[in-house]
């Protein structure tokens, strides 16, 4: 009864003032209880909603000076509308994922994977032979560009080094980032998507490819992959990044041998992965603590 007679006092000010500041919480049928602690309106249904206001583009920008976090319904979108402090944004649900879309995400330091942060723009694509329902990215997480020839040394088509099943990414300039101690990893465990750099960075459904998806990847192609000259001509276009040696961390032979994780482990201390340089491509299996570049991919 007490809560009833405040939302009355409340309800009747409101109506007979044009403008009006409450200095209290306000429960509306929160029957005998008050409102939750950190909530200032605490609004109790199970058979009704919110009513914001409803209102026309137009009559929206006619609004003058919209505060921070003001929310309209949005009459031409049917859409809510959320003004952010400098521009209305449309609340429109996210189209679902379709496969050959670009996608840009701004990776940032702070989620405990990228080690910079910076927007990368990752193409997607499905069709390659030996697991054409699947969609990858062609190039390497954390890349800033595709690879220009399978040798390229660059940085910006390398991309970032991962070790076996832990998300915190590197980046190899002229020395490591971040320069925290290299981990030493012996455990029974394939990547799991806690840790899994892919999912986090990409979202849901994104993952690193586990050994038999690599397997039919290097195999099952019209000309299977001998050298590192298939795995560039691809669609793909895997090329030679490099690795950070399991001892320390140190970048060798970028620009001549290209090693990619799968999720898959093949014991305590060992994980495999494609391996590919001038004389071979194949599955092998590597140590855990490696730095090895990654490729994503989704099930369509």
């Amino acid at each position: 009864m007490k809560n009833r007679y405040k939302l009355l006092v409340v309800l009747g000010l409101f109506l007979t003032a044009p403008s009006l500041c409450v200095f209290a919480q306000v429960g509306i049928n929160t029957s005998n209880s008050a409102p939750d602690a950190s909530a200032g309106l605490d609004v109790n249904f199970n058979n009704k909603g919110l009513l914001p206001p409803r209102m026309t583009t137009t009559e929206r920008n006619a609004i003058v000076s919209p505060a921070a976090g003001l929310v309209i319904y949005n009459t031409d979108e049917k859409a809510l509308n959320l003004y952010n402090g400098v521009a209305w944004n449309s609340m429109t649900p996210i189209p679902a994922f379709v496969c050959g879309l670009t996608l840009r995400i701004n990776h940032v330091v702070s989620g405990g994977v990228a080690p910079v942060n910076k927007t990368v723009e990752y193409i997607t694509l499905n069709g390659i032979p030996g697991e054409t329902t699947k969609c990858w990215i062609t190039k390497n997480l954390g890349a800033s560009e595709q690879a220009s020839v399978v040798s390229d040394a660059t940085e910006a088509s390398a991309g970032w080094y991962f070790q076996f099943n832990r998300k915190q990414g590197y980046q190899y300039i002229s020395s490591r980032i971040p320069t925290s101690n290299w981990i030493n990893i012996v455990e029974t465990s394939d990547w799991i998507t806690a840790n899994d750099p892919c999912a986090i960075e990409l979202g849901i459904g994104w993952r690193i490819p586990t050994k038999t998806e690599w397997i039919n990847v290097n195999d099952m192609h019209s000309v299977p992959w001998i050298t590192w000259n298939e795995p560039y001509a691809s669609a793909l276009k895997l090329h030679a990044a490099g690795y950070l040696v399991f001892a320390n961390g140190a970048l060798l032979e970028r620009g001549t041998t290209g090693d990619y994780w799968s999720s898959t482990q093949d014991d305590s201390e060992d994980g495999m992965c494609l391996s590919f340089n001038t004389y071979f491509s194949h599955i092998v299996f590597n140590h855990k603590p490696s730095g090895f570049p990654v490729r994503c991919l989704r099930n369509n």
